[in-house]
């Protein structure tokens, strides 16, 4: 337990963390990796290119201070990184390493700020940090290890299948190298791949949703293609151009806490944009299994039908079943999509929600690119929403969706 004292060195710090904190957290990566470069191997480069995992663990270590009098506050935030870490393979023996790097960047960057007053309070705050997540994340491993059919790391899956769904976004279908039975998952859940690549020098992991429903005999993953000059297509061009039917991809367990309440029967609203609506069809896919009179409208937003993938799945569960109700939205549509009675043009807004929902006392689950998200979680909140019912995830290291004023 940190002592009243500490507590109180430790918040009072947070103003400067809130200004310095993004480049107090890209000096620590810079020395992390310089000193441990073996760790890359586990990090996206992406992330660290764009400055995303900098910010991610600069908003963390902000939390933090804020709340070390109350660490119970941001035990959500702190569950949905572990099971990041989890699915990409932090381990005990690697806060330390951390720890000394995030000290070390501390006292650089805040100079005489950084009296030994105040780094040994963040020391001491920081161990029981690590212990927090050390403690959850091990418990996540022993869970998804001793699992009908789970296991520990990352094991070898064949590609069965491969299939285009649009221009841009490609499925996978994966199955034990082992023929063991699959585990289940949460729907809204993602799996981590581990890439080796030709050419690169170190290990690629990516997580992926699980775009299909539980219990199917595989795990489906639908990838996007970015750009060849974007760096974020380095993996996603591999899976689409290298990766064929027959070859093998280590895999993780099922990790993620974005994930369908089916505790509740009210009505649901699935809020999709672009490649976001993997996790969601795995979420419809679901309820109308174990919810068939569950209330649901599912709204998805692409830029065009060639941009839309898995439309004739969720076409056909609309026709068989009586309570989903399907609404598409194409931003940039094709004289094709114009003349179609089955979209919509447009983008989501406050106002065509309105007109298509008959109230807002729905859960609404929403996933997508992050102005997508931001201008979807502000229409809601404007709509009087409650944050209980809005339920979301980004892809890649968390943001914050910015609260309207």
């Amino acid at each position: 337990m940190l002592s009243t004292e500490k507590q109180a060195i430790i918040k009072s710090t947070a103003p400067i963390l809130k200004e310095r904190g993004v480049e107090i957290t890209s000096r620590f990566y810079e020395r992390l990796f310089a000193n441990h470069p073996e760790l890359l191997h586990l990090f996206n480069q992406t992330n660290q290119k764009k400055g995303r995992q900098q910010t991610a663990l600069a908003n963390a270590v902000y939390a933090a201070a804020e709340n070390i009098d109350q660490l119970e506050e941001i035990l959500p935030v702190v569950k949905q990184i572990a099971h990041k870490h989890r699915s990409i393979g932090v381990r005990r023996e690697h806060y330390p390493i951390v720890g000394e790097h995030l000290l070390l960047a501390m006292k650089e960057v805040l100079g005489d700020g950084a009296t030994d007053e105040v780094l040994q309070a963040w020391e001491d705050a920081y161990g029981i940090i690590a212990n927090v997540f050390i403690e959850i994340e091990e418990d996540m491993y022993e869970e998804a290890a001793v699992q009908p059919g789970g296991w520990d790391g990352f094991k070898a899956f064949k590609v069965t299948r491969k299939e285009k769904e649009s221009d841009a976004i490609t499925s996978f279908y994966l199955e034990p190298i082992d023929e063991k039975p699959l585990p289940s998952f949460s729907p809204g859940q993602y799996i981590s791949v581990q890439l080796h690549i030709e050419g690169e020098t170190y290990t690629h992991v990516r997580q992926y949703s699980l775009s299909d429903a539980p219990h199917q005999g595989y795990y489906r993953i639908s990838v996007k293609r970015e750009s060849d000059h974007d760096p974020e297509g380095v993996v996603s061009n591999y899976l689409h151009n290298k990766v064929k039917e027959g070859d093998t991809i280590p895999v993780s367990a099922p990790a993620g806490d974005f994930v369908l309440d089916t505790s509740k029967d009210i009505p649901l609203v699935f809020i999709s944009g672009g490649v976001g609506l993997t996790p969601l069809v795995s979420m419809l896919k679901t309820v109308v299994t174990q919810q068939p009179n569950r209330e649901i409208i599912f709204i998805h937003a692409a830029r065009n039908s060639q941009l839309h993938a898995l439309k004739g799945e969720v076409a056909q569960i609309v026709k068989q079943i009586d309570s989903v109700t399907n609404y598409t939205l194409y931003s940039n549509p094709t004289e094709e999509d114009m003349q179609s009675m089955d979209s919509n043009t447009g983008y989501v807004t406050l106002e065509w929600l309105q007109q298509i929902l008959p109230h807002n006392q729905m859960d609404f689950y929403f996933c997508g690119p992050t102005g997508f998200m931001n201008t979807t979680f502000h229409a809601l909140q404007q709509w009087g929403v409650p944050e209980e019912h809005m339920h979301y995830e980004f892809f890649g290291p968390a943001k914050q969706l910015e609260t309207v004023q």
